[in-house]
Formats: C-alpha cells, sequence, structure tokens
C-alpha cells in the first residue's frame, strides 16, 4: 500500500508541481513558502484517485486555493494574537510599574467581598460556578460530572453570576 501511495505521489509530482509552485510563486513571492505549499497539496491529493475527478487540473488548483485562504485566516489570526500579546503585555509592564497601595487594598476588599458572596450561594451553584469561570471548565464536562443537563449547568451559571451583580451593584 506504501509503495503504491509513494508512486501515486511521485505521478502527481511530474504532473502538478511545476505548475502548483509556479502558481503559488505568484502569490506568497517566496520559493521555499510556495514549494511547501505546492508538497501540501499534492499530499492531500495523494489518496484521491485522479480518475475519479471530472477535471483534475481545476480540482487540483481549488486544493490550492483553499490552502491559500486557509494560510490567509491563519496569519489573521496569528496577527491578532500578537498585537492582542503586545496590548496585554504593555498594560501589564504599566500595571506593576504602579504598586498604589490604596488600589491593592481596594482590589484586596473586592476579592474579599466576591468571596464572601460566594460563599452565600449553594454549594452546587458555587461550584458549578467556580468550576465554569475560575477553572474553564466546559459546561458539557461539568454537567457530566454532576449528572446534569448542559442546560441546567448553564441556569446554574446564570444564578451565580446574577446573584453576584446584584449584590456587587449593593456594595457601590
Amino acid at each position: 500500500m506504501e509503495a503504491a501511495r509513494q508512486r501515486r505521489l511521485e505521478d502527481l509530482c511530474r504532473r502538478f508541481r511545476p505548475a502548483l509552485v509556479a502558481y503559488f510563486l505568484r502569490r506568497v513571492a517566496d520559493p521555499i513558502e510556495a514549494e511547501d505549499l505546492a508538497h501540501d497539496v499534492l499530499l492531500r491529493l495523494a489518496g484521491i484517485p485522479l480518475e475519479q475527478m471530472r477535471s483534475a487540473d481545476a480540482y487540483v488548483f481549488q486544493v490550492a486555493a483553499n490552502l491559500l485562504k486557509d494560510r490567509a485566516r491563519r496569519s489573521k489570526v496569528r496577527a491578532a494574537y500578537v498585537a492582542t500579546e503586545a496590548a496585554w503585555s504593555t498594560a501589564d509592564e504599566l500595571d506593576t510599574r504602579s504598586f498604589d497601595p490604596e488600589r491593592i487594598e481596594a482590589a484586596r476588599r473586592s476579592l474579599r467581598a466576591l468571596v464572601d458572596r460566594l460563599r452565600e450561594l449553594p454549594k452546587r451553584t458555587r461550584d458549578i460556578f467556580i468550576l465554569y469561570r475560575i477553572e474553564n471548565v466546559p459546561r458539557r464536562d461539568i454537567a457530566r460530572a454532576y449528572d446534569l443537563s448542559v442546560s441546567m449547568v448553564e441556569k446554574e451559571i446564570a444564578r451565580a453570576t446574577a446573584y453576584l451583580m446584584l449584590h456587587r451593584e449593593n456594595a457601590t
């Protein structure tokens, strides 16, 4: 089976590699990346019999176009992530430079008040809220652990959130 796949990949390389590399070079302007993208397309096609396609050439270049779209989406997400990280690190640097004792004490009081409000909640509601909001456990996993429906878990989270918000407003 592996030998047949290898032969198929070699056939695809001979037939489509030069055209794919040229196609990608016009769009990415980096020869190494163009080669990598062409290689990715050929690997994706290695498991598909070309005889089953109405137009192999069109199919190959549709796969190539989709690969470029995926690449553009990933680049956009990475750029947004880098920008967000840069903004957060700048904000963190500003926050760490200003250790205002009053601000620290206000934050401690606020945290103590939150913990006190959490203690007032029924145990199951509190536990579900903490698992979801603080531990980042997915709702479906919480539902499974407590033998509840996801809808019931969402109601418990909403109940806790509403209670905390109500008492937050009264505290200020």
